[in-house]
């Protein structure tokens, strides 16, 4: 008996990974996000960046456009529901649908032990880290359901989510609740037609990092050593992984957490 399913075909090669896609980038002014732009943009998407800091945001814009991709930009808090919720009906109204979004914007707390974490700065991360992906996931998935009826999403996490964080206990606390969001969205909008997945970067060359290891002099040769392929990853190599997940190459993939963190967790 064949049980094989009719309901899969296997799509014609596009030209880009993300061709005819429009995205929606968080944190796309530097680092991650702003290696998400030049890369999505190279994979054929038309790219709508949004960030906090609009000077960040127009040098990543200027760089795509001149390398031949489309991109727009529009500031954005993401602690903000207001704010969150126009910078994606910006992408909208600019290109009529929203085919994928990486929340990949993200805040960095002074490291240190749960005891000294002061209460403002928890807040903070929480606004930003947690209550920012589940704003803009939600804005996203209505976006979607009105231009496409389809999607995909992938919320930047952290391997610090998937064991104790004692330097970064309020950072760690929010990115594994961003992962329990992630496949709760997976589950609730899958029969839609929406995946939704995440990526947990390891040691990775962004500015976090570099603020991090101000506070914790030699951070970058622990989290080498601890990394068994004995380097930190370049932001491409993260916005690789995301622009997989987003593309239709990964069509069954969904609920997910992926690590890209050079075996650190293996």
């Amino acid at each position: 008996m064949d049980n094989t399913s009719n309901t899969y075909r296997t799509p014609h090669a596009p030209v880009g990974l993300l061709a005819d896609k429009v995205a929606f980038i968080t944190g796309g002014g530097r680092g991650i996000g702003a290696a998400a732009a030049r890369l999505f943009a190279s994979e054929g998407a038309r790219v709508v960046l949004a960030a906090r800091t609009q000077e960040q945001l127009r040098a990543v814009t200027e760089e795509v456009r001149a390398a031949g991709g489309t991109a727009d930009h529009v500031v954005c808090d993401l602690a903000d529901a207001v704010s969150v919720r126009a910078a994606v009906d910006r992408a909208v109204q600019l290109h009529g649908r929203l085919d994928v979004a990486f929340n990949n914007g993200a805040t960095f707390v002074p490291p240190g032990p749960m005891d000294q974490v002061r209460e403002p700065d928890f807040d903070h991360v929480y606004a930003v880290n947690l209550k920012g992906p589940w704003l803009a996931m939600v804005a996203e998935v209505g976006a979607m359901r009105e231009t496409t009826g389809g999607g995909a999403i992938v919320n930047n996490s952290s391997v610090g989510s998937l064991m104790g964080n004692p330097e970064l206990p309020a950072y760690g606390a929010m990115k594994r609740a961003l992962n329990s969001l992630t496949e709760s969205a997976a589950i609730t909008y899958g029969p839609e037609g929406i995946r939704v997945n995440a990526i947990a970067p390891g040691h990775t060359l962004t500015e976090m990092i570099r603020t991090w290891e101000a506070h914790s002099p030699g951070l970058g040769q622990r989290l080498v050593a601890r990394t068994p392929l004995r380097r930190a990853a370049d932001p491409t190599e993260i916005a690789q992984a995301a622009a997989w997940l987003l593309s239709d190459r990964a069509s069954f993939v969904t609920g997910a957490v992926l690590r890209v963190d050079g075996g650190a967790r293996a």
